[in-house]
């Protein structure tokens, strides 16, 4: 009787994790979503970037940003969960991180990191780290804290302090498979802009009808004065674009997981019941063994 009372203990424990796993589930999915429309929220904004970009593109060269130098030295920004419970997310970006430190073995790196995951590793790896900012990486990513981030890869490269700064992160493919990338974000060229800001627009039609548009304007107060401006909010939105992805893509890990979990537990559950009906079934029958043994005796 005490192995069917503990098979049926382990059952109702197996439910109620599959319960948690099931909500935890739906949670990620709605998360995803959400991390997704966000996204594709900016589409008209990115056709007005795109007039505006046409138009002083050739007057970019000379921007900082464009600007390479001789610096041994990456800046890696490195981009996990701040939580676990997400299969193998955190472990493919650390070894994407890995195999581009060893294929790039005549660069220093130091790493600023957003999700505690990256900051253990760092630590853990004995890395410089430079900036933590774990803390503000939430599901809900302020334009504000990107510009932060932002304004601090922008000061370290124009100093020349280093080479490049490099982003590692999880690209979101769809909901079933991500990608752990290293992309790199400064310095940048035009065609990268460009490509960028198409991709977002994803309509030709739009897209021509920009490129086509031989309308003059007077710029003021100078074109180069626009182009200045205009270059970091595109790539503030490129860092805004590619939190959002690593958002995405941790729900979706974490979606999957759970899914993954879920199902498990309902296997495991259905083995129990079937192991407590055979263990019910064995304490029944030595039981109507032992009253017809007794009845028997009776008898005698």
């Amino acid at each position: 009787m005490s192995n069917a009372k503990e098979i049926k203990r382990k059952i109702g424990s197996i439910k109620n994790t599959a319960k948690i796993t099931k909500a935890m589930e739906l949670i990620s999915t709605v998360k995803m979503k959400k991390a997704q429309d966000l996204a594709m929220s900016k589409k008209e904004f990115v056709i007005e970037m795109m007039k505006i970009f046409w138009r002083v593109e050739n007057f970019l060269t000379e921007l900082p940003y464009f600007q390479s130098n001789d610096s041994k030295k990456t800046l890696a920004v490195m981009i996990t969960s701040n939580k676990g419970l997400c299969g193998g997310y955190n472990i493919n970006v650390m070894k994407k991180v890995s195999e581009y430190t060893k294929t790039h073995s005549d660069h220093s790196f130091e790493y600023v990191t957003l999700g505690k995951k990256a900051t253990s590793f760092v630590v853990r790896t004995g890395n410089q780290l430079i900036a933590d900012y774990s803390p503000d990486f939430t599901d809900n990513i302020d334009t504000r804290f990107v510009k932060r981030l932002t304004e601090l890869l922008y000061e370290r490269f124009m100093t020349g302090e280093y080479g490049k700064i490099v982003v590692f992160y999880s690209h979101f493919v769809n909901s079933i498979k991500q990608v752990a990338v290293a992309r790199e974000f400064l310095p940048i060229d035009k065609a990268a802009i460009k490509s960028y800001l198409m991709s977002i627009i994803d309509d030709e039609d739009i897209i021509t009808e920009i490129e086509t548009d031989v309308t003059d304007y007077i710029i003021e107060p100078s074109i180069e004065a626009i182009a200045s401006e205009v270059i970091p909010m595109i790539l503030d939105m490129m860092m805004y674009d590619v939190l959002l992805e690593s958002k995405a893509s941790e729900h979706s890990a974490r979606m999957v997981a759970m899914k993954a979990a879920k199902d498990n537990a309902g296997k495991i559950a259905s083995q129990l019941t079937l192991a407590y009906n055979k263990a019910r079934q064995s304490m029944i029958t030595k039981e109507v063994s032992e009253i017809v043994a007794w009845v028997e005796s009776l008898k005698d």
